[in-house]
């Protein structure tokens, strides 16, 4: 009878610990890579401009501004003073630029929009995760021939 103390003990050690990391093996496969911080670069300079932050939300793709970063000598700005929608004259920093996407495979999201900031312009918007470290941004008009990519990296 002592001898079963420790066993049984063992024994819900190890049903606890598995239960642990069956649940945490859950959570690592349902994260999307494509979730997380991003450095825009500007495909005309080449240099940084943003970092935006992508989340999901009930099944949607959600792309915010977290931090503009400036060209040397650039005047940076601020506000979407061009925006056509509800986002005009609003700070561009905590700004919901992407939309409506909906995954379509592996890595792979499109169907919604994205909204450049400078110009005011809103696009459809397709994306593709290259590597860990490679997002392809693709906004276009109509067909995803008529548009331009950027990168973004991590």
């Amino acid at each position: 009878m002592t001898n079963s103390v420790p066993i049984i003990t063992k024994f819900i050690k190890c049903t606890v610990l598995g239960t642990f990391l069956f649940v945490s093996y859950g959570n690592a496969q349902s994260t999307d890579p494509v979730l997380g911080v991003w450095k825009t670069i500007d495909e005309k300079t080449n240099q940084p401009s943003s970092l935006i932050r992508l989340d999901e939300k009930n099944s949607e793709l959600i792309g915010t501004v977290i931090e503009l970063i400036p060209s040397p000598g650039e005047t940076l700005v601020t506000h979407c003073n061009l925006c056509k929608d509800e986002r005009k004259g609003k700070p561009i920093i905590g700004m919901v630029i992407m939309r409506g996407l909906k995954k379509s495979s592996p890595g792979v999201w499109s169907g919604g929009e994205i909204l450049d900031p400078d110009e005011g312009e809103v696009y459809k918007v397709k994306i593709n995760l290259i590597n860990d470290k490679t997002l392809e941004v693709r906004g276009y008009i109509g067909i995803p021939l008529l548009g331009r990519t950027q990168t973004w990296v991590r």
